[in-house]
């Protein structure tokens, strides 16, 4: 059985939750209930008879405030609180950092990468140059990291992409997503990304301005595509492509699905001792997310990849 451990929280973000719940097969309707995210227990109420991943649990459990560890912990069906992030070490054979803040992801990995602790790492990886080229060089070390949204994983854009070839060599794709640029970009990227499979971004421009984020984005292959992210839209995450023979609209909403296959593959990962998600790939994306935000402090001036 593959013991993992899992940190959280940061703001807004219930993954600590929904994804322990999701490896460990159960969860405590009553406590669940009073997570703090009410499409959580609906979700996993809906899929119960699917939780659980084979040969993994999460055993353990560290936040930033004990009593929300303790209530994840009950929530959850995890075993073990711990004080301090570090005593996982040796204690678990993988982390889960399940925190959005970026900011935090560097000095909250490198005590498990120091100690060879494979990690996922919850998007975005990074939101600074800087940080992106300390997560490039643990990769090129040899450590485990996985880092990306699970966006990559949606049911709705895996059926896209066995109908792409219908619409003829693609000209343009839009994005449209709610929320904030750093946070909420990469989720959109992600899936944009991965449905073309990953092709090379070569540069960026930021064309609006924050909490209404356009940002225009061209590919290596000639492909155009523009990501509107905005505050002040109704929910949403979607995607349409146009060919020179047809279009199509991909509209993501089933969260529990692509969860569950994100962490699948981070398990099977470890399993196999290396990242199942090429390394190259997340930094294809973080480098486009963090050069849309340059270009939007210079300006809107273009930004190179």
């Amino acid at each position: 059985m593959l013991k993992l451990g899992i940190i959280g929280m940061s703001e807004g973000n219930g993954h600590p939750y929904s994804w322990s719940a999701i490896i460990n097969g159960d969860f405590d309707r009553k406590e669940m209930a009073a997570c703090g995210f009410a499409g959580i227990p609906v979700y996993l109420e809906a899929n119960s008879d699917t939780l659980g991943i084979d040969g993994a649990r999460v055993t353990h459990v560290w936040t930033q405030d004990k009593s929300l560890s303790e209530h994840i912990a009950g929530a959850s069906m995890i075993d073990n609180i711990v004080d301090e992030a570090q005593e996982m070490i040796g204690r678990v054979d993988a982390v889960l950092l399940a925190r959005d803040d970026p900011e935090n992801h560097v000095v909250m990995a490198r005590p498990f990468l120091d100690a060879d602790v494979p990690i996922f790492i919850d998007k975005p990886l990074a939101a600074t140059r800087e940080d992106l080229a300390y997560f490039s060089g643990q990769n090129k070390k040899g450590k485990l990291i996985m880092s990306c949204s699970s966006m990559r994983y949606a049911g709705e854009c895996r059926t896209a992409r066995t109908e792409l070839a219908s619409l003829g060599p693609l000209e343009l794709a839009t994005v449209v997503g709610k929320k904030d640029w750093i946070k909420y970009g990469v989720h959109m990227l992600e899936a944009l990304f991965a449905l073309l499979d990953d092709p090379k971004a070569v540069s960026v421009q930021h064309v609006s301005e924050s909490g209404r984020d356009i940002v225009l984005v061209k590919f290596e292959d000639g492909l155009l595509a523009t990501v509107h992210l905005f505050m002040d839209i109704a929910p949403t995450f979607q995607l349409s492509l146009f060919g020179r023979n047809g279009w199509r609209l991909v509209e993501i909403r089933n969260s529990y699905s692509m969860f569950k296959e994100n962490l699948t593959e981070f398990i099977r990962s470890v399993g196999e001792g290396k990242s199942r998600l090429d390394f190259g790939k997340t930094e294809n994306i973080i480098r486009a997310l963090i050069g849309a935000r340059e270009s939007m402090e210079k300006g809107g001036r273009v930004t190179d990849l």
